[in-house]
């Protein structure tokens, strides 16, 4: 409360969002959104604030599934070799992304979800284990660890929501029983951003397996797995990444794969794949081993484009960009604590791209629908309504939702 006073004192009553209007507030920026005018298509009358959700593709995405397309339909299989070094660029662009040691870290799978039942059901559990999660979790990554009741493993939640010190919280969580710790890199409700090589220490020193849902790090903020010393990543494309639904990249620490039982297999997850006579057979020595059947080409090519575009622009611009629109909204917020509680935390080392509050004098859901009835694209999550524009936002379009909630 003191720092939310703190902050709106300093703002001042002053504060208005027409004060900041222009993007000329920003003059570093005006490559940036010149280039975005480039890069996206969006209609100019949709205010798109919920890339915490489903991003709008990027034009160079568009055109990639379209030229696969065509190309397909063209030409057959006939240049699926050159589909494969397309596939073996996105892998590479991933582990740049999270700073894998190799690419033979890196799996291409359907989603988020399935690379945490990867983790779930590939390893081996006794009675009267548990796990740690928060108590913020998106289902994805709660449900799965409740579904291992059926083997005596307990999941323990910790409670993060009121506490200046969520980190701690998820530690003490910690016991003697304790296999694995599995939580969100940015709650996907409050936008609360962990600090997670706090965690991973504490879980690498105590011999605790430690699992990250990055799916709202990657695209948004830098993302590194080596620094936080996690042992699992994992994040579909759809979100911050502005790629498809549908490919998700899972990362598994070299010297812990063999840890995980497999329970899909396939042609493709063998170690010579492309020998469909032979008739033996052995896992692949690399992460492709959680590929079972035949890649999703189209999302490979549609990730690969969306992907090429984060490099592009960088994570370091892209992050400073998207903590400017975050911290832009939050003093607003903050400035207006008698209309707006602001559900997000404040303190900016725990921001990230998503900013969440709640109306004092009428439901989320009813702000919700006005919103959603003036064009502006966001969601209910979190108890309060939730904004969460990517950086090619331009200012302009926060200040007309900001106007939407003056009226």
């Amino acid at each position: 409360v003191a720092h939310q006073q703190q902050a709106a004192e300093a703002y001042g009553e002053v504060f208005h969002a027409r004060d900041c209007a222009g993007d000329t507030a920003a003059p570093q920026w005006g490559m940036l959104w010149a280039m975005a005018d480039t890069d996206f298509s969006l209609d100019p009358d949709l205010i798109y604030l919920n890339h915490a959700a489903v991003s709008p593709w990027p034009r160079r995405t568009a055109d990639a599934v379209k030229g696969f397309a065509e190309e397909n339909a063209r030409l057959g299989s006939s240049r699926y070799p050159h589909w494969m070094k397309t596939e073996q660029a996105l892998r590479e662009q991933l582990q740049r992304l999270v700073n894998a040691r190799s690419t033979d870290e890196i799996a291409l799978l359907k989603n988020t979800s399935e690379a945490l039942s990867m983790v779930a059901y590939g390893l081996s559990w006794q009675p009267g284990d548990n796990v740690v999660i928060s108590n913020q979790e998106f289902p994805s990554n709660r449900v799965v660890w409740e579904s291992l009741a059926r083997y005596g493993v307990e999941t323990l939640a910790a409670d993060i929501t009121h506490t200046d010190a969520p980190e701690d919280a998820v530690i003490d969580r910690i016991n003697e029983h304790t296999r694995l710790v599995s939580v969100s890199s940015v709650q996907y409700g409050t936008g609360l951003k962990l600090d997670l090589a706090q965690i991973g220490a504490t879980c690498r020193e105590r011999g605790v397996l430690f699992c990250v849902d990055a799916i709202q790090s990657l695209g948004a903020v830098t993302f590194d797995v080596q620094a936080i010393q996690a042992d699992f990543a994992m994040a579909d494309g759809h979100k911050w990444m502005m790629g498809p639904e549908g490919v998700a990249l899972f990362w598994c620490r070299n010297g812990i794969m063999d840890r995980l039982d497999l329970k899909q297999y396939g042609w493709h997850m063998v170690e010579d794949c492309g020998n469909y006579a032979s008739k033996t057979w052995e896992v692949a020595r690399t992460a492709r081993r959680f590929e079972c059947g035949s890649p999703n080409m189209t999302g490979i090519h549609a990730l690969h484009a969306s992907l090429s575009l984060v490099e592009d622009i960088g994570m370091t611009a892209i992050e400073t960009r998207i903590m400017e629109n975050s911290r832009f909204l939050i003093n607003y917020f903050l400035a207006h604590g008698k209309r707006y509680e602001l559900i997000t935390p404040a303190p900016e080392h725990r921001h990230a791209g998503i900013v969440t509050f709640c109306p004092r004098d009428e439901s989320p859901e009813s702000l919700f629908r006005k919103l959603t009835g003036a064009q502006v694209s966001c969601a209910l999550r979190g108890g309060g309504v939730r904004f969460s524009p990517h950086y090619y936002t331009p200012r302009k379009h926060l200040v007309r939702a900001l106007d939407l909630l003056e009226e």
